[in-house]
């Protein structure tokens, strides 16, 4: 199974590059887990236009499956989320692309484009930090179908 990751912009801070690759390592046990950036839009574009920029640039590094992160979407505990992944692996899906978008967010048209919406609450995350909380929800779905004991 493949995982990817694939958010807008770059991590800054040192101890958000360590804790996403801590969770990398830990996701590979299971799967094959990366990140992929794109660069964020231009600064001088209207919000509109910078979310349609970023969204097209996550769609083109997007593959299988494409979940994209955003308030509309279905809530999920950690074990639903496990469920969505094991069950869409038992019907065939072996590639994951879970798109994290800029600060304008997904452009909400190409919401209707993705396989699936989710959201981690109406509550808003720094970026670089929403990015680590994916990866860790990503190591804890993948660990409770493997029945390992991370999940408490």
């Amino acid at each position: 199974m493949k995982i990817s990751v694939v958010a807008v912009g770059r991590l800054k801070e040192k101890y958000f590059a360590d804790a996403q690759a801590e969770y990398l390592k830990r996701i590979s046990a299971y799967a094959e887990g990366r990140v992929q950036e794109v660069a964020p839009a231009p600064p001088s574009k209207s919000p509109a236009e910078q979310s349609a920029i970023e969204t097209a640039a996550l769609l083109s590094k997007a593959g299988g499956l494409v979940v994209a992160l955003d308030k509309s979407g279905r809530n999920m505990t950690s074990e639903e989320l496990a469920s969505f992944i094991a069950s869409k692996c038992a019907g065939g899906v072996s590639e994951f692309s879970f798109l994290v978008g800029g600060s304008h967010g997904i452009e909400p048209s190409s919401l209707k484009k993705v396989d699936a919406v989710i959201s981690f609450g109406k509550m808003t995350f720094p970026h670089q930090l929403f990015r680590v909380m994916l990866l860790e929800q990503l190591y804890r779905a993948l660990s409770i179908n493997a029945g390992a004991p991370y999940h408490k």
